[in-house]
């Protein structure tokens, strides 16, 4: 629904580019002082299309949204009218379109229900901590029981020293892993 009248206004302005010229030219020679490429008369009608059809829609409302804003301030320069009327009636067209911008602006940022990148990486981080954890707590359990069994079956010898080494061993491992997950959290929190 957003897209239509994109759709439609994109495909006048490409068979009668005529009728804005005038009033976009302004406009446009400020714009193309600052940057180097000035969007084409048909973007708005392929970026229109792209987001109706619900192909690459992210990507097509951020160039639409690109487009809307010269075209916002070339075609309703409300404080440029002398009649209250016209200045009321470009006013309200002003408005629709930065309302129109806010919402391409929310469907370019859209994940379709998918978690952003943020999102993810934090949970990957708080889960990569949680197991680190378990990690730890195990190695330090298993270590223990190793060390118990060698001390009450009188084995005290290799068994209960490869034990503890491995414990200590899992025991460094899991603080590692630990750490990392600490160091990517405080990045994507950042």
């Amino acid at each position: 629904m957003v897209a239509s009248i994109f759709i439609l206004q994109g495909y006048d302005t490409l068979r009668r580019p005529e009728r804005v010229a005038a009033a976009a030219e302004p406009v446009v020679r400020a714009l193309a002082e600052r940057v180097p490429a000035v969007p084409a008369k048909t973007e708005q009608l392929v970026a229109g299309s792209l987001l109706a059809l619900g192909r690459f829609p992210r990507l097509s409302a951020l160039a639409i949204a690109a487009t809307l804003v010269p075209t916002t301030v070339a075609g309703h320069r409300f404080w440029e009218e002398d009649e209250e009327k016209d200045q009321a009636q470009q006013r309200i067209h002003f408005l629709k379109n930065l309302s129109m911008f806010g919402g391409l602006l929310i469907a370019a940022a859209d994940t379709e229900g998918s978690p952003s990148i943020a999102w993810r990486t934090r949970h990957a981080a708080k889960t990569a901590r949680r197991e680190a954890s378990l990690v730890a707590k195990t190695a330090r359990t298993s270590g223990q029981a190793g060390a118990k069994v060698g001390r009450t079956s009188g084995q005290v010898g290799k068994a209960a020293a490869r034990a503890r080494a491995r414990a200590a061993k899992a025991g460094a491992k899991a603080a590692q892993a630990g750490a990392k997950a600490a160091t990517v959290s405080n990045l994507v929190t950042r």
